[in-house]
Formats: structure tokens, sequence, C-alpha cells
């Protein structure tokens, strides 16, 4: 699996508005549902789901990145996307510092190793300094789609 078989390119979004975790979330599932990704009805439930998820333990793991996901019935396909924020977001992250890096993957509720495999491949990149500090840096939605596939060449 690479970033490219779920990361929807037209979901990115490398200057995020949000300023607080929730509304993060739910503009990054917003876009997900406006690339045709995600049903619009479904955005509602999806962020619901989400905000649980973030309830039961944080998904800010450290290091800037936090990684928002849940398995869904109203997901039909493994999706995901990323946002970039400036200024950091609090995600109450283990490390007690900013997120200024948002994946969310969101999978259909019977895909539980294609979900793993996928948070797997996040954790994976996302323990490469260079590759978080080369995210952060990505001022337009092609530089990141560059820099994904740069990294799914390089895997």
């Amino acid at each position: 699996m690479k970033l490219q078989d779920f990361i929807v390119a037209d979901a990115i979004t490398p200057q995020l508005q949000a300023i607080d975790r929730d509304k993060v979330i739910e503009e990054l599932v917003n876009t997900l549902a406006a690339s045709g990704a995600l049903d619009a009805e479904s955005v509602p439930e999806v962020v619901q789901a989400l905000l649980k998820r973030e309830r039961n333990g944080s998904t800010g793991f450290g290091k800037g990145v936090a990684v928002p996901h849940c398995k869904h019935a109203k997901v039909k396909t493994l999706v995901g996307t990323v946002g970039i924020s400036a200024k950091g977001v609090d995600f109450s992250a283990l490390d007690k510092q900013p997120v200024y890096i948002v994946f969310v993957v969101l999978s259909p509720e019977g895909a539980t190793q294609q979900h793993l495999s996928a948070m797997d491949l996040i954790f994976r990149n996302l323990q490469n300094d260079r590759f978080r500090k080369f995210l952060r840096q990505c001022g337009d939605k092609q530089a990141v789609i560059d820099l994904i596939q740069e990294t799914d060449t390089n895997a």
C-alpha cells in the first residue's frame, strides 16, 4: 500500500482555516465530501465518530502530528486526507505540544486490515523528521501531492 492509494488529492488542505480540534476534523471531513470521496450526507455522522474517538484518547501522538481515524458504515472505501495548520492546533497531544499536521483516515467497518495498514504507513512516514519538516513547509496542494508521490516512490 502507498499513501497515494488512499490519500484523496482533491481533499488535501495545505492551509487549514479552523483553529480548534473539532473544527479541523470537520473541515477535513468536508473536504473529503467536496472531493466526492464521501457522501455529503454522511459528514455529520463521520465527524461525530471521529470526535468520539478523540474523546476516548487523543490521536495527537506528538511531534506536531495527529491522525484522527475511524471505521464507519457510511464509508464505502478507504480514504484519507491531510491538512496543515500554520499556527498549530490543540489536540491534547501526548507531548502537550500543538499539532501542525493532521491526517484523517476513514475506512469501511469491515476493513480492519486495510485500516491498520494505512495507519501503519502513515505512522512510519510521520516518524521521519524530514517528512514532517517538508510537509509543514508545503505551501500548496501540489507541493503536498509531490511530497506524497516522492515518499511513495522511495518507500
